[in-house]
């Protein structure tokens, strides 16, 4: 019998009887539909193929999940999750401020820097005032220090203070929400006794400033607090945790 030139699919000979047309067809139908099939694997909406070691078969490879890319591994395609070019960020937790002080559950130490984004930070106190104050894994030795400054000029200097002094704005009213940015690089190293951050904030009552932050912890953070720095609580906020490559 004479055969196809790329697929070797059997065809009927030109001298064949007309009454072997039938089972001609039949077995020429059947050869296209197996390597249709072989060529064409896929089950799942959002399926690929790809060609496979065997001529003629591809593979058929599933749908991946969110967030990941194609790559290849072994010499093949595949699915896996973005390591993350420099600057990438994956939000690891976003907390609810509230009460005197609000701590994360313990965080990755995949990533080379920690952001912290706060927005829609009210608190209520007897002076009328906001704080945020920030420390690393629980600990409240006089440890910490900041450096600060704010629109109205006002700067200051604490060497020996109980938490990093991110927000402090006095005589300002508790209905005005405050937002803003905290960083802490090389966060995850356990062999560096100090950590610094840096970060920036602004009030809807027209108040702005920004400073440096300094940690004194052996160990690699993984868990941050945000505390009121005045006697009184949060009564709204979030903090959403990222962390950066």
């Amino acid at each position: 019998m004479a055969t196809t030139t790329n697929y070797g699919w059997t065809t009927p000979n030109d001298t064949d009887l007309v009454k072997d047309g039938a089972a001609a067809i039949r077995t020429l139908g059947s050869s296209v539909d197996t390597t249709t099939k072989a060529l064409n694997p896929s089950t799942t909406l959002g399926d690929i193929e790809y060609r496979s070691a065997t001529a003629n078969t591809n593979t058929r490879l599933g749908i991946g999940s969110t967030g990941q890319v194609l790559t290849v591994a072994s010499g093949v395609p595949s699915w896996a999750t973005p390591a993350g070019g420099s600057g990438g960020m994956t939000l690891l937790q976003s907390l609810t401020l509230s009460g005197a002080s609000t701590t994360s559950s313990t965080l990755s130490g995949s990533y080379k820097m920690l952001r912290c984004i706060f927005y829609d930070v009210l608190a209520t106190d007897t002076y009328n005032t906001m704080g945020i104050g920030l420390r690393a894994n629980g600990g409240t030795g006089s440890t910490y220090g900041t450096v600060a400054q704010d629109d109205t000029g006002n700067y200051g200097v604490n060497t020996s203070a109980t938490y990093v002094e991110i927000v402090s704005i006095v005589s300002n009213s508790n209905t005005k929400e405050t937002s803003g940015i905290i960083d802490i690089p090389n966060y995850a190293n356990s062999s560096s006794s100090v950590k610094t951050c840096t970060f920036a904030f602004a009030s809807e009552g027209a108040r702005i400033g920004n400073g440096n932050g300094r940690i004194v912890d052996g160990a690699a953070i993984t868990t941050l607090t945000f505390r009121h720095t005045y006697p009184g609580t949060f009564t709204q906020g979030t903090v959403d945790i990222y962390g950066v490559n």
